[in-house]
């Protein structure tokens, strides 16, 4: 909340500590109670006549532009193509107040609150790595469990409150989100082996789609590590094999990248598909995350996200 609006509404409420009383006298069900009273007061004042012009103007309630079968038939193919590596779920609409600022440092400003200590669910690789947590916390209880990979995805509709001026930045959209949650292996194996594994599903993906008729003409793989030591591991144990497999794919490193650095650990990369009519846009980001070591409390854990964004790829290149 910006400053002033804040130092406002303490002044007329003439109560300074409001925010504290708020945020931490009250017990966590004694605000919800609050909050709900509040909430049930104002909806009692909503009249019918209005709901029409509140859904006109607010961006959260609007449909999306896709199309529901051409989403459909994309999270078809990709679960399809997954059955083999990763175990397919259905997320929550909802996921615990501060999974995303309490992991991966980004503002709670950007998601949806509620008032009974939920948010709803802006990135489906937080609640995917809460719920990979869950089964390697109980992995680590058997000896012979204890290196076990447990690899999810789930293909899901975000919603996002930050405001942007670009029209690509839609209040909710669906993402196909892949994660892979396991223990350290030593000499970066972990590490290369899931980001080869989480970029070949991609770009399969992808060709299967051009094959069938969306309008994509080439993919570029841009790869970074904010470790330059690990750079020839990488091109031996990821791009050169990648290469061979996908040889219509541009794979490049891209050393220069900033945006990331405070949110992934070390390796992440970048998926960018053309368009016929020559026109590149970023599809797919993905990388390392220390998210399972903070939530289990253990730094052996190692945690590889991703992300492909379905409908941005259903509205640009559609067939």
């Amino acid at each position: 909340m910006p400053d002033k609006i804040l130092q406002r509404l303490l002044r007329d409420a003439a109560t300074p500590e409001l925010i504290e009383v708020l945020s931490e006298r009250l017990s966590l069900s004694d605000l919800q109670s609050l909050l709900l009273e509040v909430y049930k007061a104002r909806a009692g004042q909503v009249r019918p006549s209005h709901l029409l012009e509140q859904y006109e103007r607010n961006r959260f309630v609007k449909p999306s532009q896709a199309s529901p079968r051409t989403l459909l038939e994309f999270d078809s193919l990709a679960f399809e193509l997954c059955t083999s590596r990763f175990e397919s779920i259905e997320l929550s609409p909802v996921c615990p107040l501060g999974t995303i600022s309490c992991v991966s440092n980004l503002s709670q400003n950007n998601t949806l609150s509620t008032i009974r200590g939920t948010e709803v669910l802006s990135d489906s690789t937080n609640a995917l790595a809460l719920e990979c947590a869950v089964r390697r916390r109980e992995a680590l209880k058997h000896t012979d469990t204890k290196t076990k990979i447990v690899r999810l995805c789930a293909s899901h509709r975000l919603v996002r409150t930050q405001k942007s001026q670009n029209p690509a930045m839609l209040a909710h959209f669906r993402l196909f989100a892949l994660c892979s949650a396991g223990r350290d292996e030593g000499d970066y194996k972990f590490e290369t082996r899931e980001l080869a594994e989480h970029i070949r599903l991609y770009l399969t993906l992808l060709g299967t789609l051009k094959a069938r008729g969306y309008a994509i003409q080439s993919c570029r793989v841009a790869l970074t590590d904010f470790d330059d030591r690990r750079l020839r591991r990488l091109e031996s144990k990821v791009l050169s094999p990648l290469r061979n497999e996908f040889a219509e794919t541009l794979f490049e490193f891209a050393q220069e990248r900033t945006t990331g650095r405070s949110y992934y650990g070390t390796a992440c990369f970048h998926i960018y598909v053309k368009s016929a009519q020559n026109e590149e846009y970023q599809i797919c980001d993905g990388g390392m995350t220390d998210w399972t070591q903070q939530i289990m409390g253990n730094r052996k854990e190692r945690l590889f996200i991703s992300g492909m964004g379905s409908e941005r790829l259903a509205t640009l290149f559609e067939r």
